[in-house]
């Protein structure tokens, strides 16, 4: 990494509010966690006096077991973020280009350009049509942050088969597929799935999650890999999530639910695109987003500003929450989740408002 290059880069723009005052639905990660994990983090405070296993097989196997591969194939890493990062280092060489989604998360072209690579865009609704040859990596987010668009695995298979073909690195960013019922690429020849437990089990501040890739990039990615790279507590919760088969269900469930409710009744008055995620894309058209950003804090609901999402110019996205969260949200931009129709205080009728 080039020390230049890395100080020229800025950061890049995150949902998520540190207001108390506010509900938050800038960030995708679940209001809800599962039964006993505080009690399985306090009772690894005695792990943490020592060094965690090394390679931790238990979090391995849970892991395995989680997405359908070999444990031997998974690369525990604090986080998905560190996954995708360790395998864009991997593949890109200054001089390189790599194929990436836009609209999608930023994290992708910066760790490109951190490697002293070019990103080179293609409309995320098209990226498994695009040409992989003369790439050093293509990426793809599924289902894909902030469309919410989820690949059909087929596709995603013959995607792979092209990017094997062509001696190019495909990492897969399952971040938020633990909320569909598709089926990981975790184990596919010439594939590196990045996967996070921030998300699904609504622990963003343990950073815990994983690599799964096989071959010649398994093997790397278990070279690059740090000893003790994941703190035992982080280890212990983790493997403990991934065995929490009814959590998952249920928040399927009620997300699958929730989600549609939303869309119907924002439909009423904005441009609101399908998704197979937790969260929504909102096109606000000509109103200001700026106006729809603040009056929704106004009220005490924060949403992504999801301008910063590159070829968005008029969107803002939503989370999926609690159901009597997300009528505060339909509120706040306008509508009643009931029926569609306007909110008691009249707000539907005025569109300066949002």
């Amino acid at each position: 990494m080039n020390r230049d290059r890395a100080a020229a880069l800025g950061r890049e723009p995150h949902g998520s509010s540190d207001d108390p005052d506010l509900l938050d639905f800038s960030a995708n990660t679940n209001p809800e966690v599962p039964d006993g994990v505080e009690r399985v983090y306090r009772a690894a405070f005695e792990t943490a006096r020592t060094y965690p296993p090394e390679p931790p097989a238990a979090f391995r196997a849970a892991a395995a077991d989680y997405v359908g591969c070999e444990p031997e194939h998974v690369v525990p890493t604090p986080g998905g973020l560190a996954a995708t990062r360790t395998a864009i280092a991997l593949a890109v060489d200054p001089g390189d280009t790599a194929l990436l989604p836009a609209p999608s998360f930023g994290e992708y072209g910066r760790e490109v350009r951190l490697r002293g690579g070019e990103p080179s865009f293609v409309d995320a609704e098209d990226i498994l049509d695009a040409d992989p040859r003369g790439h050093a990596l293509a990426v793809v987010c599924t289902p894909n942050n902030p469309t919410g668009t989820g690949y059909d695995r087929e596709a995603l298979l013959a995607f792979a088969e092209r990017c094997r073909a062509a001696d190019t690195a495909l990492l897969v960013d399952e971040a938020f597929l633990g909320f569909t019922e598709r089926e990981s690429l975790a184990g596919t020849d010439g594939v590196v799935v990045a996967r996070a437990l921030t998300k699904l089990f609504g622990l963003p501040g343990i950073r815990a999650g994983f690599a799964v890739a096989t071959g010649d990039l398994g093997a790397a990615l278990r070279g690059a890999r740090r000893a003790w790279n994941v703190s035992a507590p982080a280890l212990a919760t983790g493997e403990y999530c991934l065995r929490q088969r009814e959590f998952v269900r249920e928040t399927r469930d009620r997300v699958r639910r929730e989600r549609e409710r939303i869309r119907s009744a924002l439909g009423e008055r904005y441009d609101v695109a399908p998704s197979d995620a937790p969260f929504l894309l909102v096109d606000v058209g000509d109103r200001d987003v700026d106006r729809v950003v603040e009056r929704a804090r106004d009220r005490g609901v924060a949403v992504r500003d999801a301008r910063t999402f590159r070829g968005l110019d008029s969107h803002v996205r939503v989370a999926v929450r609690r159901p009597a969260e997300n009528d505060r949200l339909l509120a706040a931009l306008g509508v009643d989740g009931k029926g569609g129709g306007e909110t008691e205080d009249g707000s539907r009728g005025d569109d300066a408002d949002v």
